[in-house]
């Protein structure tokens, strides 16, 4: 069977309760049969030699046998999966939540299980095989693949936007199983997959478009990764599902967290934001300044308070509008005599 051509096979395990309580009782019960046995051959002599030896022999062995059964007994809590492997080849995934009897030769497979004891194996001893018994007895991990919505952070990275500036850009993943069995053969770990895979999808994704508008003529049209960032993140999430459905996963949410100017460019680009602003308010400024000078030249002919030639409507325009304009206060100068 072909990695890739792994289907999922739903099991229907039977009931753990039932097995273990019968398990139980003829545990029980081929211990008190052997005891049963060598007092009735030892006190009563009611076996002969050879029947005690058979019965004796026969009891030890389904009593060995019982414990055999014993690691057939599987529980799975709620959003939770079982992968199960018999002899090295595929033997089924359990979804229901309970407590289960499977095969008892049956192992569990789980990458988060098995990194986390060969991380401990390497921090716990120097050999091996010391390693190993250290390992196994103090790891409690659950060989269950979690089925529940997780999150993932894969920090901050720099990265240049379409127009060759260096940027810092994070971004936070929800994320989840939902076919725990391409999760475990399809990938060697799906957590450092998805980790991997998301960096990729956040690099190629960023430099397709600039982080801000320069050409204000274009900045309504020109998808911007500061001004489409909810749009830019969705196609985040469609690249990283297409890329992440072979490993079984399925991406809820992709948020942009952190977007901002390299470290190297960003003084440069403040400086450029702040002259944008400065250029915007002057405008403003201008604006209102030239409707309050025609204003008052309309009102002072409209009713007559003084009759302006060109030149002196020249002049007075020109001193509204150092007034006006001025970013500082301005000392007005009065004149006594005639401006001639």
């Amino acid at each position: 069977m072909e990695q890739n051509k792994i289907e999922q096979k739903l099991l229907k395990p039977v009931s753990g309760i039932g097995i273990l309580l019968i398990t139980i009782f003829v545990t029980l019960g081929s211990f008190a049969g052997f005891i049963a046995t060598l007092i009735a051959h030892e006190n009563y002599k009611l076996l002969s030699n050879g029947l005690t030896a058979a019965i004796a022999i026969l009891c030890s062995i389904i009593f060995i046998a019982t414990f055999f059964l014993y690691p057939g007994l599987r529980t799975v809590r709620p959003n939770e999966a079982l992968v199960l492997t018999l002899f090295g080849r595929y033997y089924g995934t359990i979804l229901t939540p309970g407590f289960h009897f499977v095969h008892p030769f049956a192992v569990a497979n789980c990458p988060r299980y098995e990194r986390a004891l060969s991380e401990q194996a390497m921090k716990s001893a120097a050999t091996p095989e010391q390693a190993q018994t250290v390992s196994t007895v103090t790891l409690n991990g659950r060989k269950t693949i979690s089925l529940k919505s997780a999150t993932l952070n894969n920090g901050l990275q720099k990265v240049n936007d379409v127009l060759g500036n260096p940027i810092i850009i994070g971004a936070v993943v929800i994320w989840k199983v939902v076919n725990p069995t391409k999760a475990v053969f399809n990938v060697d770990d799906y957590n450092n997959f998805l980790s991997t895979q998301t960096d990729s999808t956040i690099r190629n994704i960023a430099r397709l478009y600039p982080y801000d508008c320069i050409d204000e003529e274009e900045e309504e049209n020109e998808k911007t990764l500061r001004g489409s960032s909810q749009e830019i993140a969705d196609n985040m999430k469609s690249e990283l599902e297409k890329r992440v459905e072979f490993a079984g996963l399925e991406i809820e949410e992709v948020r942009i967290t952190h977007l901002s100017y390299a470290e190297e460019i960003a003084a440069a680009m403040l400086q450029r934001q702040q002259a944008t602003a400065i250029i915007a308010a002057r405008q403003k400024i201008v604006d209102g300044a030239v409707s309050m000078v025609k204003m008052a030249i309309d009102k002072l002919g409209d009713e007559e308070i003084v009759i302006l030639d060109e030149e002196r409507k020249a002049a007075m325009v020109s001193n509204l509008l150092v007034v006006l304009c001025s970013g500082k206060d301005t000392q007005p100068i009065v004149n006594s005599g005639s401006i001639y």
